[in-house]
């Protein structure tokens, strides 16, 4: 049951409640403290870790997921695979492979990491600011998706062509094309020069 939001808490053990905590970081990488979720995201925003994960079929067709309506930050518009933060002190590769089952209820395949990335993403539409030091991951989907509907809105499996022709059509994530062409070379290892990526 996972809580993302940005204004949202979770209950601890003792069933009092605490805000989601994000990661900050300096521009090498290295932790330097914490910030609330929200906090963090508010103009001119503060350098936070995050990751980015691409998963692919056999076809080498990438998995793209719209966000949901509900979601605080970019509702309704289409991204990578699945995107997030790890909580503090949690390892990016275990924050992209929990965030990936909790949001389509899969495990990934042959996950691995494919560099990182630094951006600095303002989003018009709410106002908040993506500052993000952002661990990239790929690899393969090879199970059935079980999507949850309060993270994501539909999913679709698309080449390389598809891919451009749907991103001047719909809307995108602020950071979609800065984390896909950072995680290109490896993309292209995972799935082949035929694929197209």
């Amino acid at each position: 049951m996972p809580i993302t939001p940005a204004t949202a808490t979770h209950s601890t053990s003792k069933g009092t409640t605490d805000a989601i905590l994000l990661e900050l970081v300096d521009e090498k990488g290295v932790t330097i403290g914490t910030a609330e979720k929200l906090a963090a995201h508010q103009p001119p925003g503060q350098l936070h870790r995050a990751f980015s994960v691409f998963l692919f079929d056999e076809q080498g067709r990438l998995l793209l997921q719209q966000r949901a309506l509900g979601k605080y930050h970019s509702p309704g518009v289409w991204s990578n695979t699945c995107c997030g933060h790890p909580y503090p002190g949690e390892a990016p590769f275990a924050a992209a492979a929990r965030r990936t089952f909790e949001e389509l209820g899969v495990s990934p395949s042959l996950l691995g990491e494919a560099g990182t990335v630094r951006y600095n993403h303002p989003d018009p539409a709410s106002g908040l600011v993506e500052q993000e030091y952002n661990h990239l991951f790929v690899g393969m989907v090879q199970a059935p998706l079980v999507a949850d509907p309060e993270e994501v809105g539909e999913t679709a499996f698309v080449t390389a062509a598809e891919l451009t022709e749907r991103h001047t059509r719909d809307p995108f994530s602020a950071w979609f094309m800065t984390v896909l062409d950072a995680a290109r070379p490896a993309i292209r290892e995972l799935t082949g020069p035929s694929a197209g990526w």
